[in-house]
């Protein structure tokens, strides 16, 4: 985790969000590999399921980025 101190250069909530971001992130490539995986075994409703969790992550990543611009612009929501 990042500290707040005056040497560091983004704040830990800056840091919190940035986190948070990568890892939806890397989670929204992740599911289109488990997509493929479950399309390649036939199994729709598992292709659903990623489906449906990557479309949550893509919100998320949406509200994070938001979340993330008015930190580094204002220090805080």
């Amino acid at each position: 985790m990042a500290t707040n101190t005056s040497n560091s250069p983004i704040s830990n909530l800056e840091y919190d969000l940035l986190t948070a971001l990568q890892n939806k992130s890397e989670a929204l490539k992740a599911y289109e590999i488990y997509m493929k995986d479950a399309q390649d075994t036939g199994s729709q409703p598992c292709v659903e399921l990623f489906q449906k969790l990557s479309e949550a992550d893509q919100q998320h990543v949406q509200e994070l980025r938001q979340h993330l611009q008015q930190v580094m612009e204002k220090g805080k929501m």
